[in-house]
C-alpha cells in the first residue's frame, strides 16, 4: 500500500496530502487517512467526522474556525465534485497571519488538505453537488466557534465563482476591521 505524500504550503503547518490509488480491472483502492504518518504534522486522534453536500455551483461555506480550548487540526477531501478549498492563518504571532492559500481538492485528483489548529477554512463549490469530508481532532464546540467574511476586504480571496447559496450566518461574520483578534494556538 503506497504511503500518503505530504505537500507543505506557503502556510507553516498548512498541508496538502495526496494520495496514491491502487487500481486494477476491478476499481482502485486508496488509503485516505494514516494516524502513524499525519501524527507528525499535529493531528491528534480523530474525535469527530463530518461530511457536507453542497449542491449549487458557486456555493461558499465558511470561513469557519474553532477557538481554544476547542481550536481543531482538521484534514478536508473531496469526495465528489470540485471545490476551491481555501485556508487563512489566524495564529498569533505567525508570519503569516491573515494570509490564505487555496487549493483545488476534486474526487479526480484525490488530494486533501490538512489544516493545523489556528486556521480558518471555507471552500466554493466548483461543480454542483460537492461533497467533503472532514476529519477533526476536537469536537464542535459552539461557544467556540467563529467565522470570517468570506468576501472581507482585508483578505481580497478572489474567489473564482460569484458566491452564491451563502448560509445567515456565514454573510453575518464580522469584518476583520471590527477588531479580530489572533487565535492563540499553544
Amino acid at each position: 500500500m503506497a504511503k500518503l505524500t505530504l505537500l507543505p504550503q506557503p502556510l507553516a503547518g498548512l498541508t496538502v496530502i495526496q494520495t496514491a490509488a491502487f487500481e486494477d480491472h476491478r476499481g482502485s483502492f486508496a488509503r485516505l487517512f494514516c494516524a502513524q504518518e499525519l501524527s507528525a504534522l499535529g493531528m491528534g486522534p480523530i474525535i469527530q467526522i463530518n461530511h457536507s453536500l453542497t449542491r449549487a455551483l458557486g456555493a461558499v461555506r465558511g470561513l469557519h474556525f474553532q477557538r481554544p480550548p476547542k481550536a481543531e487540526a482538521k484534514l478536508v477531501r473531496c469526495l465528489a465534485g470540485r471545490v476551491l478549498d481555501v485556508a487563512v492563518d489566524l495564529r498569533a504571532g505567525s508570519p503569516t497571519y491573515l494570509k490564505w492559500h487555496a487549493v483545488e481538492l476534486s474526487a479526480a485528483n484525490r488530494l486533501a488538505l490538512f489544516l493545523p489548529r489556528g486556521f480558518a477554512h471555507g471552500f466554493q463549490a466548483l461543480t454542483p453537488d460537492c461533497e467533503l469530508l472532514y476529519l477533526h481532532d476536537e469536537c464542535y464546540s459552539p461557544e467556540h466557534e467563529g467565522g470570517l467574511r468570506f468576501d472581507d476586504p482585508a483578505l481580497a480571496i478572489p474567489w473564482p465563482l460569484p458566491a452564491a447559496d451563502l448560509s445567515a450566518r456565514d454573510q453575518g461574520h464580522p469584518l476583520l476591521a471590527a477588531g479580530f483578534a489572533p487565535l492563540e494556538t499553544t
